[in-house]
């Protein structure tokens, strides 16, 4: 088994802070997530995030007007420039200081970044490879306090800045004569953003107390005229004037141009019109803006969750809709002006609006805490999660997107888990009940609760899934009940402590609870429910996994350490030592390094492997730890997050930030920040303390590989990461030689000899190689080539076949492979049925996959073609009741009611997308 997992897809977090972008066709949204960044695929219905992190959480992001390149900065100003094409980082720089805001310029040559009270000015990094690919040009300063936003005329000859100060300035990207630079006051609050006009240089802005002005400028962007040079420049350009057009026309024309430049004055502005958004009195905080200049619409965002759409310049209200009672953080409308984004940091909602039809384009919102606990379905195609906000969520690992919520528990979720048909999700909680949800028709169709009430802290459901268990946290006692009829059928007592941990045999009717009473329990669920075995450990247990075969059961102790019991026999096999391995990180406020600190040091969630050789193990920490069981050795160390914006992530203790007055971690920063109150001295009582923010601490909460094997799922502070083997940037050869070449595999083709040349393809391991092989075998021929092919490359074929069944429109010729080699090898692979398990629920997974979809187009036609002929047979009955003389006006009718029907088919006169039967 491979172990070169790498990151693959961050799901349960849609945005965190910062600003939304729409990729130049305005199909995808890019979405700061944290400290990494996500790319919504609106067309196709995919998420995907960037295989890159910053330092800390990201502040803004800046995209190119081709949609290449993009600029994102973090809250420490650490910049990284990315290949949106390739997905890459290509630079990466430092600011040395806080950014507010990322702007290219529509020609994409350069870009301005507002950093403090002033703005400085970058040439854009080009296609060609540089030294330094961030080239500073000019710094403009106006502003007395920090800027917050900017924004660009069409033709890149000016960009106007705003600031915290209620002022907004205008200033030109060349060195105009008539434009340096234009302050634009009147507003009582800071100003959260400014916008120019399409082909103009009259600016909108707009300030946080909900007012717009509209400035006109008395200059079009033809009437800037360049500076004459001075100084060597002005040296140099006469030498080359002197030599070209001679002496006499160059004193001419350097006599002539001052006064042609007298003539015209310097560019004005004038305010033509004041708005305000807070008509009726109440007061609402202005949070977000964006404007669209050919549609000429503004679309607002309020503190309040309200957004309103205006049509400038009139000001005219088109849309006033509430998004939710959290402030909108961000706002982005694509380029045609027909789609509409909201985030609100405050929920981590992400939402796409259609405003002309008024329909969600996406409408996605993660847990509201952290997530706990998490199980994947038995095909490996669906994610289930709970959070302490009491919400299941299940989620498409294909798509990454969140299809169900469900809403039901009121306290926060302990476990959840599919039953073994994959269409159950059964969740414990705090509120003392158990839940079992349909995914078939979406809803709670069990509840099971306990006679006294109780704190469920786990759950676990049997194979069959015919019996759920449950174990209290505060009685100390697992109930036991069946899922037909709801009933509670035992309660199961001998437990002195929490019951942390349940599991099921999947081979046996066996049940092992581990508890904090330092026993690990296993109950015959075919004898009365009877413990058999009782596992002395030596600390505190708080997780207990069977491995997939059963054979054998992994226990985690408070004392760092991972344990391996017979269940048969109740033997210890072997112990794993994981102290120094787990790395705790030191919190802000601890006085001592990480490595003194004796808290949290223990794996608090456990997953065995799909071949059951390996271990996964996390905790407290950023680091996930992956095992060899038999060798009891660390294989491999993850490191899921490197954002120093959470807490616990530092190792060592920084004296700079302790004082003889304590640590300045104490001081809250931030406080000011989104709503919050600055407090500037101690013992000033005014402001809310409650506001203030804190950093959550990094850790993982549980961690499942996948039925197929191929990834795994991690819930952490950051989200549900998914780590999987990424094949295309990974050359693997088997068994490679000198003498396999491309041209030699394609010569074995030519020569029809077809089992030659998938050895030679998977030997070299190139997959379009192997799909040129495989797909040059004639169908007739299959059968043949495969009971040929040796029992060492079975595994390979039947893997690089459930592979290909999720991207490959050849459906039918890779399920007849499928089936022959299944027939031909059969018997020889049932000895290696735990090796290749995972293989063969890959390939399950792949093939349900396309079963859903076509179900789902039979139905469509099956109920498409029910209608027509209900719908021809209605026609036949009124045209057998009508007389004979009224057949010219039936036919009439009978032709509306074909066309009527042809239109709800979707096949209707001039429709050519719609569904066909």
């Amino acid at each position: 088994m491979k172990f070169a997992y790498r990151f693959s897809n961050l799901l349960g977090t849609v945005y965190r802070c910062g600003n939304l972008n729409f990729t130049c066709d305005g199909n995808s949204l890019i979405s700061p997530v944290g400290n990494r960044v996500t790319v919504f695929d609106l067309k196709n219905n995919k998420s995907d995030t960037l295989p890159l992190a910053t330092r800390y959480n990201i502040k803004c992001v800046g995209l190119s007007p081709d949609g290449r390149l993009a600029i994102i900065v973090d809250e420490g100003g650490n910049a990284l420039l990315v290949s949106l094409v390739c997905r890459s980082v290509l630079h990466h720089f430092h600011f040395k200081g806080a950014v507010h805001s990322v702007s290219f310029s529509p020609d994409g040559r350069k870009f301005v970044v507002t950093k403090g009270h002033g703005a400085q000015l970058y040439h854009a990094p080009g296609r060609r490879r540089e030294f330094n690919a961030f080239v500073l040009d000019k710094t403009y300063f106006g502003p007395y306090d920090e800027t917050t936003c900017v924004s660009w005329t069409d033709d890149s000859k000016c960009f106007v800045v705003g600031s915290k100060d209620m002022s907004a300035w205008v200033f030109g990207a060349e060195r105009w004569d008539n434009l340096i630079y234009y302050a634009l006051g009147g507003h009582k609050d800071a100003i959260v953003a400014c916008f120019f006009e399409s082909d103009s240089l009259d600016v909108y802005t707009l300030s946080q107390d909900g007012a717009l002005c509209v400035w006109q400028c008395d200059t079009p962007p033809e009437g800037l005229r360049l500076k004459a040079p001075s100084g060597w420049r002005a040296d140099l350009l006469q030498r080359e004037e002197d030599q070209e057009e001679g002496e006499e026309e160059s004193a001419v024309r350097g006599k002539a141009a001052p006064a042609a430049e007298e003539q015209q004055g310097k560019v004005k502005y004038s305010r033509l019109a004041k708005h305000f958004f807070n008509k009726e009195g109440d007061f609402n905080n202005l949070t977000a803006a964006a404007y669209h200049r050919k549609a000429h619409l503004l679309v607002t965002g309020f503190a309040s969750g309200i957004f309103h759409l205006h049509e400038l310049p009139d000001f005219n209200l088109i849309h006033s809709l509430s998004v939710s009672d959290q402030r909108v953080a961000s706002v982005a409308i694509n380029s045609s002006g027909d789609w509409i984004a909201f985030g609100c940091s405050g929920l981590g909602q992400l939402l796409v609006w259609e405003w002309q039809s008024e329909s969600y384009v996406l409408k996605q919102q993660g847990h509201f805490n952290s997530m706990v606990s998490l199980a994947y379905s038995p095909d490996g195609q669906y994610i289930a999660t709970g959070g302490d906000d009491g919400k299941v969520k299940v989620w498409n690992t294909l798509s990454g997107f969140c299809f169900v919520t469900f809403t039901e528990h009121s306290s926060g979720v302990t476990g959840v888990t599919f039953t073994a048909t994959g269409y159950v999700v059964v969740s414990s909680s705090m509120d003392g009940t158990v839940r079992a949800f349909d995914l078939h028709r979406y809803r709670n169709f069990r509840t099971f609760t306990s006679p006294r009430p109780a704190q469920f802290s786990c759950v676990a459901v049997d194979t069959s899934g015919e019996i759920v268990s449950a174990g209290a946290q505060d009685s100390f006692e697992i109930f036991i009940w069946s899922v037909q009829t709801g009933r509670l059928l035992d309660v199961l007592s001998g437990h002195e402590g929490p019951i942390s941990g349940l599991c099921f045999n999947p081979a046996r009717s066996v049940l092992a609870s581990a508890s904090w009473d330092k026993t690990v329990r296993l109950w015959d669920m075919a004898d009365s429910w009877r413990t058999t075995e009782t596992l002395a450990l030596t600390s505190d247990a708080l997780a207990v996994t069977f491995r997939p075969d059963g054979a054998e059961l992994a226990v985690a102790t408070l004392n760092s350490q991972i344990t391996f019991w017979d269940p048969e026999n109740a033997v210890q096999t072997g112990s794993i030592e994981g102290r120094h391995d787990l790395k705790t990180g030191r919190k802000e406020l601890d006085k001592i390094t990480a490595k003194h600190a004796a808290k949290g040091k223990a794996f608090t969630t456990l997953c065995y492997s799909a071949d059951g050789q390996s271990v996964l193990a996390g905790g407290m920490s950023r680091f996930v730890c992956l095992y060899h069981v038999k060798e009891q050795i660390l294989r491999k160390k993850f490191e899921i997050c490197c954002n120093l914006s959470l807490d616990a992530m530092e190792e060592f203790l920084n004296r700079r930030k302790m004082t003889e007055f304590g640590n300045l971690a104490l001081i809250d920063q931030d406080a000011a920040e989104e709503g919050g109150v600055a407090i500037p001295l101690p013992g000033v009582k005014k402001g809310d303390m409650s506001s203030r923010h804190f950093k959550p601490e990094i850790r993982v909460t549980s961690l499942r590989f996948s039925p197929t094997g191929r990834c795994w799922a991690a819930t952490s502070t950051e989200g549900l990461l998914i780590y999987s083997l990424d094949a295309r940037m990974l050359f693997d050869p088997f068994e490679l030689d000198a003498s396999v070449t491309p041209a030699r595999i394609r010569a074995a083709l030519c020569q029809r000899d077809f089992t030659r040349a998938i050895l030679m393809a998977f030997r070299l391991n190139e997959r379009k190689l192997l799909q040129e092989a495989l797909e040059s075998v004639p169908w007739g021929e299959i059968e043949v080539v495969s009971s040929s092919l040796p029992d060492l490359y079975v595994e390979k074929v039947l893997e690089f076949l459930a592979s290909s069944l999720e991207v490959s429109r050849h459906l039918e010729f890779y399920l007849i492979w499928t089936q022959k080699l299944l027939m031909v090898h059969g018997q020889k692979l049932k000895s290696r049925a735990g090796s290749l398990l995972p293989t063969v629920q890959f390939l399950q997974k792949s093939i349900q996959r396309h079963r859903d979809d076509i179900a789902k187009l039979c139905d469509w036609n099956h109920y498409n073609l029910r209608f027509a002929l209900a719908v021809s047979q209605q026609r036949g009955l009124k045209r057998a009741s009508e007389p004979p003389g009224s057949e010219e006006e039936a036919d009439a009718s009978v032709s509306d009611e074909d066309s009527d029907s042809l239109h709800l088919l979707g096949a209707g006169p001039g429709d050519t997308d719609g569904p066909r039967p």
